[in-house]
């Protein structure tokens, strides 16, 4: 069988379950037809065949789960299209030029704000361009000759066009009143019980949290520290299981790198300005948090690529810091330095496969009141108690092994050593574990 007809084979899930997207997408899990592609590619565009080199780069793209690549090829010209977020790319490619473009919004009047924005965006720009099309469409361009349009150039160039794409649209529409969003009609509309469940869990998650922090038994004022990971938890959770687009997300960023900037202010005043954004989060109504709901393709990822070994050091650095809270009974606060670390290393980082597939079953054991409402039917944990179900974890476990061990032979999770005395000691134990994996791959 070839290339091309492996890329287009059919898929079929594996287990019955929801088909809930969780997380930010990655385009690190790649197959080996997609890299054979990719040397493909390379080989063709140092042979001046520009055709095939495009189409190789095309099927490079393409992810059969998220189906965000489609092209054609016509009369020596390759037409196609690409899905990054709520945001479309439309192009043509040839022998002589590739071109490439989004419409981000349509606009009845030339706005001096909006265009100065844009124009000043186009210097931090190093292959794309904004622009106003002929029918009034803000949009963002690329071009090349292809002489010039080598497979890296053109990955780095759709990147960038794609991910500012998809996050303008959403930062404009929302701050000037007067654009009307374009090209939108191939975003799918989450079913209404998803959306019923995830709004009731923002705002419970939220409130819970905010009121720890008024009422809890230790003192803001002294433990800053731990709060601080306790709202960090919940900023990443919330990304990470609602997955909401537009304005929410821009709002869990801009609490993220405010608590991160070097800004000269105190871990009381970061803890208060993120209770603050959270706040203001859940004063959204039910029609406005729909609104940003919704189902997208992407393309390419966001997050940073890291190997096993970042995610064991941030592990064995952070750990470490919950045992006091540990160990004087104070575990609403201990359970939140584990599902920080497990939550950023998400939120910043592309993790390698079995590290993100043990994350995600970990938020299926803390959060499974959550996973179970949504139409999950595995039992993790005892819907009133709280106690674990330790032959479904593991369970759970030695399924990821095996998925994984075709590309990891050494991936070995010792589930022998998890504690399930008590959340914490489970969510300790189950985080040393996971540092100890040896995750080296398959040549």
């Amino acid at each position: 069988m070839g290339i091309l007809d492996r890329f287009f084979g059919s898929s079929e899930k594996t287990q019955n379950t929801p088909n809930i997207r969780f997380g930010r997408y990655t385009d690190s899990y790649k197959l080996p037809e997609n890299y054979e592609a990719w040397d493909q590619s390379l080989r063709y565009f140092e042979e001046e065949d520009y055709l095939n080199c495009y189409r190789h780069f095309f099927l490079y793209l393409r992810d059969l789960q998220e189906e965000n690549v489609h092209f054609v090829e016509q009369n020596g010209r390759i037409n196609f299209e690409l899905y990054q977020g709520s945001k479309k790319i439309l192009g043509s490619a040839d022998k002589n030029q590739f071109k490439a473009e989004a419409k981000i919004a349509y606009t009845e009047s030339l706005n001096v704000a909006f265009m100065r924005r844009l124009i000043e965006k186009n210097f931090s720009l190093k292959y794309a361009r904004f622009a106003l099309d002929k029918s009034d469409n803000i949009t963002i361009l690329f071009d090349t000759y292809t002489l010039d349009g080598s497979p890296y150039k053109l990955y780095f160039a759709l990147k960038e066009l794609a991910t500012n794409a998809d996050k303008q649209d959403d930062l404009l529409i929302d701050e000037f009143r007067d654009l009307i969003p374009a090209d939108t009609a191939h975003l799918q509309d989450l079913p209404k019980e998803e959306k019923e469940v995830k709004f009731t869990f923002l705002k419970n998650e939220i409130h819970k949290a905010l009121h720890l922090l008024d009422h809890g038994a230790l003192s803001i004022e002294q433990y800053a520290g731990g709060y601080a990971y306790l709202l960090l938890n919940l900023l990443y959770k919330l990304d990470f299981l609602i997955k909401p687009e537009g304005q929410s997300t821009e709002t869990l960023e801009r609490l993220h790198r405010q608590y991160f900037s070097k800004e000269e202010k105190s871990t009381l005043e970061k803890v208060n300005s993120i209770a603050k954004g959270l706040k203001k989060l859940t004063e959204l109504t039910k029609p406005e948090f729909f609104k940003e709901m919704y189902r997208v393709r992407s393309t390419f990822g966001i997050t940073t690529p890291v190997n096993h070994d970042r995610v064991a050091g941030f592990i064995e650095s952070e750990l470490p810091n919950m045992d006091w809270y540990q160990n004087n009974g104070h575990e609403d606060i201990a359970i939140a330095f584990p599902g920080y670390i497990i939550g950023y290393c998400l939120f910043n980082y592309a993790i390698p496969k079995p590290d993100r597939d043990l994350f995600l079953l970990y938020y299926q054991v803390i959060e499974s009141d959550f996973f179970l409402t949504l139409g999950f039917t595995e039992l993790f944990s005892a819907p009133q108690t709280g106690t674990l179900h330790k032959r479904a974890i593991k369970k759970a476990i030695t399924r990821i092994e095996t998925e994984n061990k075709h590309q990891y032979p050494r991936f070995n999770p010792l589930y022998q050593n998890l504690d399930f005395s008590s959340r914490s000691a489970f969510a300790k134990t189950y985080l040393t574990m996971i540092k100890d994996l040896d995750l080296t791959r398959t040549s």
